[in-house]
């Protein structure tokens, strides 16, 4: 079923594939180029920014006012909103899309924030340098398959997101999260279990683990990952990869590669690799 805005471009026949790059957690950066093409999102899954690298005079909305685009125009395309386009000269862009989940866990984890404040407003041929920067730096980063400077990227993208302004209900409490989170950095080397968590808010593992996810826009077992990869990228700058796999407590080291690889798209090696390429 194509229900991301990436399969409504992939079954396209004008729209080509330039470029892309795994980003892991079900991240995703593409170049595109398109031309003489009318396309609908309809209620597309995830989020997708996309980013005008040349052209886009020809780009018109047409579900509502019309407007055309830009070089360097910006639309944010937000989870389940739909839209309708009509492309009359060639352009070329790049999309970087992310699952609702993981952005919302990103944000909490950037700003440490309640995940259900963040605002991803539509966006249709706006111009707001705090997001366009990072969309244009990873138009060059998916060009030249540097995931580093892609990892870079997204992290800049997640800190320009705005929050908006409504009453929280339920969830835990920020000083409860903060008391979460100080447990699991001092225990990442070991086995984290569910009960030790719930014990921390004195509720039940049940409440804990659905006002947990309410918070931080992820259950806690994929909160803990997140933690764990972020840690393993620190240590990989100057540790062996067993060494890394035993302080975030991965049980063995082909168990941290595959976790790694899930979330970054290269191994812990390649990572490496990478780190020593770029410095």
């Amino acid at each position: 079923m194509t229900n991301r805005v990436f399969d409504y471009l992939s079954a396209s026949k004008h729209a080509r594939h330039l470029a892309g790059l795994d980003l892991g957690h079900g991240r995703k950066a593409a170049i595109w180029y398109n031309d003489d093409d009318q396309m609908r999102y309809d209620a597309p899954k995830g989020h997708a920014f996309s980013y005008y690298l040349a052209g886009g005079e020809g780009s018109l909305r047409v579900d509502g006012p019309t407007q055309r685009g830009w070089p360097g125009a910006l639309c944010v395309f937000p989870e389940g909103h739909s839209s309708e386009w009509k492309l009359t000269e060639p352009f070329r862009f790049v999309h970087l899309y992310v699952p609702d989940d993981h952005l919302r866990a990103s944000f909490a984890q950037t700003h440490d924030r309640d995940a259900r404040l963040l605002d991803v407003p539509e966006r249709t041929f706006d111009a707001p340098q705090t997001l366009s920067r990072p969309l244009q730096a990873l138009a060059e980063a998916t060009a030249k398959g540097d995931i580093l400077a892609a990892d870079v990227c997204f992290a800049e993208l997640v800190a320009a997101l705005p929050e908006r302004p409504i009453h929280l209900k339920g969830g835990l409490a920020p000083k409860v999260l903060r008391r979460v989170d100080d447990w699991i950095e001092a225990h990442l080397d070991q086995d984290i279990r569910l009960e030790d968590l719930a014990a921390l808010a004195d509720l039940s593992e049940f409440h804990f683990h659905r006002m947990f996810r309410a918070s931080r826009g992820v259950p806690p077992h994929r909160w803990v990952m997140l933690l764990r990869i972020a840690r393993a990228k620190e240590l990989l700058r100057h540790s062996p990869i067993a060494d890394v796999a035993a302080a975030c407590g991965f049980s063995h080291q082909s168990h941290l590669n595959r976790a790694f690889k899930a979330a970054m798209g290269l191994t812990p090696g390649q990572y490496k690799a990478a780190l020593r390429n770029a410095a």
